[in-house]
């Protein structure tokens, strides 16, 4: 019995450590998104206040206007979705190499891979910079931001999609090529189906990262009409700023789709990113 009581308050401790990590980790976001309903001189007001007498809605509607946040908005969608896509389509090949071609060069791969996962992408800006500019291809901006994400996105998704292609059964693919399949048959038809779910997850967290980056649009577009809502926040910023309740709002409307993309996905993503621990 005293066994079970202390389950049962181990149990409650945990729950409340839990709560009282995601209020700590949720506190800036709900504070972000009260600052934005504030006036400019409550914005400074002491002490704060938790939650303003008469919320101001209209910034909202002002910022969109004002800052063109749809067509910040449109250029942040159009580089996170290339992004994942030319990393879901070139990353998923790599991952099945690695996870069903064992010898030394493919370990000489993977370490390589794994090691291109630590490179910053502020150590990295500048030589894809000097190298984008003498091939030309700055004159894509967006492309060359795709480019440069992409490669710097890939090692993360090959190593979350090989533990995915890990997790499925070899005997299924042996299976098939006694049935006649070709070995690109057999991954079409046995391997890819079954490996779905961590391919896209993965994908999701890729389009999640891309639609957030920063360094490399900054450093690569200086038209400010490709730019993403990433560099359109920064252009808020500025030794004489003060209105705080604008730049929260830009940040909110910017933050709001992939936070709706994460909860309604979640149970999918946090299944997707096991799915190769266990065999």
């Amino acid at each position: 019995m005293n066994e079970y009581r202390q389950k049962i308050w181990t149990s409650r401790l945990l729950l409340i450590v839990a709560l009282g990590l995601a209020v700590i980790y949720l506190f800036p976001l709900y504070w972000m998104f009260v600052t934005s309903l504030k006036t400019g001189s409550d914005v400074f007001a002491t002490p704060p206040a938790l939650w303003p007498n008469v919320p101001k809605w209209s910034t909202y509607a002002e910022v969109w206007q004002s800052k063109n946040m749809a067509r910040y908005m449109g250029n942040s969608l159009y580089i996170a979705t290339g992004t994942m896509a030319i990393t879901a389509i070139l990353g998923t090949g790599c991952a099945y190499v690695l996870a069903r071609y064992r010898n030394m060069w493919i370990d000489i791969g993977l370490f390589l891979v794994l090691m291109l996962q630590v490179l910053p992408a502020s150590l990295m800006v500048t030589p894809l910079f000097v190298g984008f500019n003498q091939i030309g291809l700055l004159e894509l901006p967006r492309t060359a931001v795709i480019l440069a994400l992409s490669a710097k996105t890939m090692p993360f998704f090959i190593i979350l999609v090989r533990a995915t292609f890990m997790s499925v059964p070899h005997e299924l693919e042996e299976a098939a090529l006694v049935d006649g399949n070709s070995r690109l048959g057999a991954f079409c038809n046995i391997v890819l189906p079954l490996a779905r779910n961590g391919i896209l997850v993965s994908a999701i967290l890729i389009f999640m990262q891309a639609f957030g980056e920063f360094v490399y649009s900054k450093s690569m577009i200086q038209t400010s009409e490709l730019q993403p809502a990433s560099v359109g926040l920064n252009s808020f910023m500025g030794p004489n700023t003060n209105e705080w309740n604008k730049i929260m709002a830009f940040a909110m409307m910017y933050v709001m789709p992939i936070l709706g993309i994460f909860i309604l996905l979640q149970r999918r993503i946090v299944a997707g990113l096991t799915s190769g621990a266990l065999k």
